[in-house]
C-alpha cells in the first residue's frame, strides 16, 4: 500500500475562535498512523477563517475517517470536510 496526502477544511464555530489554539489542538488530535504536514488559513467571509489541514495517511480501508472524527470532536469546530486527496508516489 502507498500513502495519501489529504486536505481537510475545518470550519470554526465562530470568528471569535482562537485559531492558534485550534491549530495546536488539531495537531495534537492526529491519531496514530497519520502524519501532520501543515495548516493554511483561508478567509471565508465576515471575519470567519477556515483552516485547511494537510496530512499524510496510509492508503487503505477507512482512509481519513479516524482523523475526521478526531478533529470534528474538538471544541470550537463546527464542521470538517475532506476537500482533496492525492496518492504519493
Amino acid at each position: 500500500m502507498g500513502e495519501v496526502v489529504a486536505t481537510m477544511k475545518v470550519m470554526p464555530e465562530s470568528p471569535e475562535v482562537d485559531l492558534e489554539s485550534l491549530k495546536v489542538n488539531i495537531q495534537e488530535s492526529m491519531p496514530e498512523g497519520a502524519e501532520f504536514h501543515k495548516i493554511d488559513e483561508e478567509p471565508i467571509a465576515f471575519g470567519l477563517t477556515a483552516l485547511n489541514v494537510m496530512f499524510i495517511v496510509e492508503d487503505g480501508e477507512g482512509g481519513t475517517e479516524a482523523i475526521e472524527e478526531a478533529v470534528n470532536g474538538l471544541d470550537d469546530v463546527a464542521s470538517v470536510e475532506v476537500i482533496d486527496t492525492r496518492r504519493l508516489m
